[in-house]
């Protein structure tokens, strides 16, 4: 199971006990794969899916919020992935007429209001709400990437005016949705660890909040060690990589004119970095008598490259 199925599984199971919460994760779902069909004169509200997780809860919060008892119908997709599609249908009249009316998409008398968006802002005044809200979002029409792999978090949306009431939906919690366009729909995303975990706390997912810091700290300890490796590698290859220069210096000097040209004191560091070429700095200075600090071994090793450079230069 992906780490998404994983979450929907857990919302699934998160049943809202205020009536007002409950409508707004009904409305949620109506937003996002609701339809009024209308057969041999009469109306039914409908509700498809692919996702039988979905599928029964949007079939116990009717039960629970208006005592209905929706018809459960599972059939075959007609795209070629063939998957198994599941129907919640709302068919008696009455029933009918109430739900529509509780999540505003009719007045009292029957008449269909005007819808710009997902929800009437009436249903989602608090926080509580929103909370319900985003969740039926996301389980209807949402997904998260493996945090193993990436942090993503989206639910799509038919228009870009759905795409931003979902979006200041939720970053009525503080966090930074964004929108994207994707063929024909528009995706109200968040790609930053820190801020999906913050967006599973907003939806409940506590299971799967920890699941997902799990992976952030093991992935932050991974990324801390392989930079501290890295750099002390570049390191390493930078002091070899010196040694190996001053080494060759001191022999071309040697060659050309002789270490016995060289000042007592950097004749005393030459001769010491031929018989140590794998010492450090601190190391070398210790072996000096006296000892001499980092800095100081660092500028006779400077005076030997710059007399071996000097020599290049004549012979040329």
């Amino acid at each position: 199971m992906s780490f998404s199925s994983e979450v929907k599984e857990e919302l699934a199971r998160q049943m809202p006990k205020s009536r007002h919460c409950q409508l707004a994760e009904i409305a949620a779902i109506l937003g996002f794969s609701g339809r009024v069909e209308e057969a041999g004169g009469k109306r039914k509200l409908v509700v498809h899916t692919e996702n039988i997780t979905l599928a029964k809860k949007y079939f116990t919060l009717l039960k629970k919020t208006f005592g209905i008892t929706a018809s459960l119908v599972v059939g075959q997709s007609t795209y070629l992935n063939k998957n198994k599609i599941c129907s919640v249908e709302v068919e008696n009249p009455e029933e009918f007429a109430r739900v529509l009316t509780a999540v505003k998409w009719t007045d009292n008398a029957g008449t269909v209001l005007p819808r710009e968006g997902l929800v009437s802002d009436i249903l989602i005044q608090n926080v509580c709400c929103k909370r319900a809200f985003i969740r039926g979002a996301f389980l209807t029409s949402g997904s998260m990437s493996d945090p193993e792999k990436s942090y993503h978090f989206e639910i799509v949306c038919q228009d870009l005016k759905k795409a931003e009431q979902m979006r200041d939906i939720i970053n009525s919690f503080e966090l930074d949705a964004k929108i994207v366009a994707r063929k024909k729909c528009y995706v109200t995303y968040l790609k930053e660890g820190a801020q999906i975990v913050d967006m599973l706390n907003v939806m409940e997912a506590h299971v799967a909040l920890m699941s997902l810091e799990n992976v952030r700290i093991l992935k932050e300890m991974r990324n801390s060690v392989n930079r501290q490796v890295n750099c002390e590698t570049a390191n390493i290859n930078k002091t070899v990589n010196a040694a190996v220069k001053q080494v060759e210096d001191i022999r071309y000097i040697e060659r050309i004119v002789g270490l016995d040209t060289l000042p007592e004191g950097i004749l005393e560091m030459a001769l010491l970095r031929l018989k140590y070429p794998e010492a450090t700095l601190k190391e070398l200075g210790d072996m000096l008598s006296p000892p001499v600090g980092k800095s100081g071994v660092n500028h006779r090793l400077r005076k030997i490259s710059n007399i071996a450079d000097e020599l290049r230069q004549k012979a040329t």
